[in-house]
């Protein structure tokens, strides 16, 4: 199964039988509206708190998610989830209202691809029959943890982000019809030694180009071997920046169609977003609402997915510390490639 030094490639590739997004006011008004599941018309959820209304949201996709293959709780073998909260709260809490076998998994805004990765790995290698992937985000909770609370009203440079409030999940197994799981890489930590949490682009845009690389590396193939390569947060500034390290690393991104989840989940000529979004829930809610339905639809056939995320903690920013980053990659296939 390890491919080359980072990859796996799945001999029996999971299907994913079934997704569900569920997302808040802002993503609704964006450009992908029409493909999430659920959107939500305030951030309050009727909760008493962010972190409750986050916990809702996770809690409905995956509730969502179960329903739309068809399956009871019971029929999940494992539950694979991570958020941004401290201790991962958001996952730690839904997981108990699932009464499924629970992996806390935590890549911060990658968070995504590498529930998704090891979900496939282990109904790929019969450790599980069905296994759910999920995550989520709250643009309050972030910026009351990470940056500065909601009420203070700072203003942000242009190169900030705007975090996703949404939640996606899968349900994998080997036996269905849908897209398949190929292959994952599993990303290393890259640390350009960047300080500014507000610059979060420039800071993963290295991880994510490094991912890619030793993926097509490990498989021995060119970008073009997909329709299209999506990173998961980079936005406007860390896109341009990755755009640059390919060209600079000669990986001939042109070949396909490169993008980013950052990019396509809002409008940002017309939302107040800055430079683009971000957040767990970036790349799941496009990721699972918007391009497999491109793969289901036959617009495309191959896909992949590089979630980016920046291993940094409030503890780790008030002792002056550099922002460490990560990268990890899934490939999927429409069903007709088989």
């Amino acid at each position: 199964m390890l491919t080359g030094h980072q990859t796996w490639k799945f001999a029996r590739p999971p299907v994913v039988l079934s997704t569900a997004t569920v997302v808040g006011p802002d993503e609704g008004e964006g450009p992908l509206v029409d493909d999430f599941d659920i959107v939500h018309g305030d951030l309050m959820l009727g909760q008493d708190s962010w972190e409750k209304a986050e916990r809702k949201l996770l809690e409905e996709s995956t509730k969502l998610a179960v329903e739309n293959a068809g399956l009871q709780n019971g029929d999940i073998q494992c539950f694979v989830a991570g958020d941004l909260m401290n201790q991962i709260i958001s996952a730690t809490f839904a997981a108990r209202t699932l009464t499924m076998p629970y992996l806390g998994v935590f890549g911060a805004c990658s968070t995504s691809m590498e529930s998704l990765a090891v979900a496939s790995l282990l109904v790929s290698t019969g450790c599980a029959k069905h296994a759910m992937a999920a995550t989520a985000s709250h643009n309050c909770t972030v910026e009351k943890q990470f940056r500065y609370p909601t009420e203070y009203g700072s203003q942000k440079p242009p190169t900030a982000q705007y975090t996703v409030t949404g939640s996606g999940a899968a349900v994998l197994g080997l036996d269905g019809h849908g897209p398949r799981i190929t292959s994952a890489t599993i990303g290393r930590v890259v640390d350009m030694g960047i300080k500014d949490p507000f610059n979060m682009g420039a800071a993963m845009a290295p991880a994510a180009v490094d991912t890619i690389q030793a993926h097509l590396r490990d498989l021995a193939i060119e970008p073009g071997h997909y329709d299209m390569i999506v990173t998961g947060d980079l936005a406007s500034v860390g896109y341009s920046i990755a755009c640059e390290l390919f060209e600079k690393h000669r990986v001939p991104i042109k070949q396909t169609n490169y993008t980013d989840c950052g990019l396509l989940v809002y409008d940002v000529e017309k939302q107040s977003v800055q430079a683009g979004g971000s957040g767990c829930a970036c790349s799941a809610v496009v990721t699972y609402g918007h391009l497999l339905k491109k793969l289901q639809s036959g617009e495309l056939n191959r896909l992949l997915v590089v979630a980016t995320g920046a291993l940094l903690s409030p503890l780790s920013f008030q002792q002056g510390e550099s922002i460490p980053c990560i990268a990890h990659a899934v490939a999927f296939e429409s069903e007709r490639s088989r």
